[in-house]
């Protein structure tokens, strides 16, 4: 998404969030198809192509990676082609995305990265208010897809009519000195009511929840979605990506890392311990003693409290993790226009443990999950292994409140 928008921005480098590492951990190329070729023949970005600089340090694409890029170009027909060879026309597809929340903290500078993506054709905006004006400013950007905006309940449904994706930023954000559970009140009562919303109107769509806490907001849409008679566990997500960019960073940082080439598993949950980055299966293999792997690990599960503090009571982590999320709908876009080398992490229905949800890296395809990968939770390190066991009961206990608070909803009891 990001090289692409790099492509029509023209910012000098391709700087895409959305490369991903298969299993093998080879850095893979964005898809981009041309379906909808023909609605960009009348758009036009800031001389981009001879700008992009496929060999930029500042990339998160590979050379190879960059290379194929290129490749998803195609040339503008016509004398100035002739003139200017290097100049690229962008391609496209035409995938609807429903940001529900939009008008937040996540929700507008996610909204603003979709916006930037060329699979996407039009963008629904959704909040309970001041969606309007987001709506006005997203459009004046040159990119192609169409902004429509949807406030209050009365027109919920509206905003999900033939969506491919919905994500899900709504709920209220962490202030100083709150935990991703105080959260659970609110937010439960906000991810319930959209989920039953996605279920009556787009039933099939991927749905991305980012509500925290995750943990339990996952579980509460799965209980809504088998409510209604049309959970589908391929196309529910629990967005954990930021984890995984936050690994990445950090461990970049720490052995002197070209960003590029980082690529940290992250397994388990969305909140504090229950979140459990493998260092040992870091690609490029990196060696680390025992007192880095307690600070990063550390580190990386108070990140989010780290972004709280520095903020001092004006928000939590809003841009890192629309970023994160962003990368993940790209992603899942890749993964519906027929990529077949997707791979992310996130937080599904698993049976890798005795968990019923659980975090680890999956393959995407048209269809969902098309495979949970286990290979990441074999030859634990022993402090690896021990912190799984270590996590699993928060992270159980957090799936039953969410599971326990869907079934008391419907009347139902609860069960896992």
């Amino acid at each position: 998404m990001a090289a692409a928008a790099a492509a029509f921005l023209s910012i000098g480098s391709v700087s895409s969030y959305a490369a991903q590492t298969g299993s093998g951990g080879k850095p893979k190329s964005i898809s981009m198809s041309s379906r909808a070729l023909n609605s960009l023949k009348s758009f036009r970005g800031l001389k981009a192509a001879s700008l992009v600089s496929c060999e930029s340090e500042t990339s998160f694409l590979g050379t190879e990676s960059n290379a194929a890029l290129l490749n998803t170009f195609a040339s503008k027909p016509g004398n100035h082609n002739q003139r200017n060879p290097n100049h690229l026309q962008p391609r496209a597809s035409s995938f609807k995305v429903a940001v529900l929340g939009a008008a937040g903290g996540i929700g507008q500078p996610l909204a603003l990265l979709i916006k930037m993506s060329p699979l996407v054709s039009a963008l629904h905006l959704y909040d309970i208010a001041n969606v309007k004006g987001v709506a006005a400013d997203l459009s004046h950007c040159n990119t192609p897809s169409k902004v429509l905006d949807f406030t209050g309940p009365a027109e919920l449904a509206d905003s999900l009519k033939d969506v491919d994706v919905v994500v899900i930023p709504a709920g209220v954000p962490r202030k100083p000195g709150m935990t991703r559970d105080d959260l659970f009140n609110i937010n439960a009562n906000i991810v319930k009511t959209l989920v039953e919303a996605v279920a009556d109107h787009a039933p099939e769509a991927f749905i991305h929840i980012i509500s925290n806490p995750v943990n339990s907001t996952v579980p509460i849409a799965a209980e809504v979605l088998k409510a209604k008679g049309v959970y589908d566990p391929k196309k529910l997500f629990g967005v954990t990506t930021l984890d995984v960019v936050r690994a990445n960073t950090f461990v970049a940082q720490k052995k002197n890392l070209k960003l590029i080439d980082v690529d940290v598993p992250v397994i388990g949950g969305h909140a504090g311990i229950t979140i459990l980055p493998l260092l040992s299966k870091t690609r490029p293999p990196v060696s680390f003693t025992d007192e880095e792997v307690e600070q990063l690990t550390v580190r990386i599960h108070n990140a989010g409290t780290e972004v709280v503090e520095a903020k001092a009571g004006a928000g939590s982590a809003t841009l890192s993790m629309a970023y994160a999320a962003a990368r993940f709908v790209e992603s899942s876009l890749r993964a519906l226009d027929g990529d077949g080398d997707v791979y992310e992490c996130a937080f599904v229905q698993s049976e890798l443990t005795e968990l019923p949800f659980f975090a680890s890296r999956i393959k995407l395809g048209r269809k969902g999950v098309e495979a949970v990968i286990s290979t990441d939770l074999q030859n634990l390190t022993d402090y690896e292994a021990k912190a799984l066991e270590a996590l699993k009961p928060e992270l159980k206990a957090s799936i039953e409140k969410g599971i326990s608070f869907a079934q008391k909803q419907k009347g139902a009891p609860a069960s896992v």
